[in-house]
């Protein structure tokens, strides 16, 4: 861990043109106990951060393919390489989008079956507890986050789907209803490793019960900063 003065664990949250996220992911790292720090899409380091996320809202390009044009941005290079190396990297929505175009995590997100964007609060069932975004969360524990998309549907050929089954990196499905018309009702998925984590609802809106339903989504950053700790 590389940590700063402080002893906080330093976590870089992404801003690209058009994300409306990135504040909530910082003051969520705050409230965990984390020191946020703000990156750039054109920043070409990481500014020694330990862990990134990658935030909720819309990126320059969406307008071809959700995330297909943010994947080339110069701070994807130096996150790319570090993922790969094991530094945690959680992307929520659009996020979850760049980091399907980078081929972090497989699979693409689609426009909704039902072809309208839907704003609710999600329940989701944590499937998986062991990655460096779960480990707060008990296995089949329900959790309340909002979720708000309008190409939210997770897609992947059948051989990519029951590779996930099977390899267990299914991390959240949805319950009580599948709002976009997600394959096997996945909300989550996370990369063999374990240290890159993708969803599409939104756990840095539930965080605190002045503006959340829930302070349900809490526990992807302090999993996150225990992961720090302990590396």
């Amino acid at each position: 861990m590389t940590g700063s003065a402080s002893g906080l664990g330093r976590i870089g949250v992404v801003t690209f043109p058009g994300s409306l996220d990135d504040g909530d992911a910082q003051r969520a790292v705050r409230l965990a106990g984390g020191e946020p720090v703000a990156l750039w899409h054109r920043d070409k380091n990481l500014h020694q951060v330990d862990a990134v996320v990658l935030p909720g809202g819309f990126s320059y390009g969406d307008y071809l393919r959700c995330g297909a044009i943010a994947r080339f941005s110069p701070v994807m290079e130096p996150l790319l390489e570090q993922a790969r190396a094991g530094m945690p990297v959680l992307g929520i929505c659009n996020g979850f989008q760049v980091l399907c175009e980078s081929h972090l995590l497989p699979g693409a997100l689609t426009r909704n079956d039902h072809l309208h964007f839907v704003c609710r609060d999600q329940k989701l069932r944590v499937e998986r507890t062991d990655t460096a975004w779960t480990s707060d969360y008990t296995h089949g524990q329900e959790i309340t986050v909002p979720l708000k998309n309008g190409e939210g549907g997770y897609v992947a050929d059948e051989h990519t789907l029951d590779a996930l089954e099977a390899e267990g990196r299914v991390v959240f499905r949805y319950v009580g209803g599948n709002p976009n018309g997600s394959r096997r009702d996945i909300a989550g998925i996370t990369n063999e490793a374990g240290n890159v984590v993708g969803l599409m609802p939104h756990p840095e809106h539930a965080v605190e019960t002045l503006t959340g339903p829930t302070t349900d989504g809490l526990g992807f950053f302090t999993s996150a900063l225990k992961r720090l700790v302990t590396a």
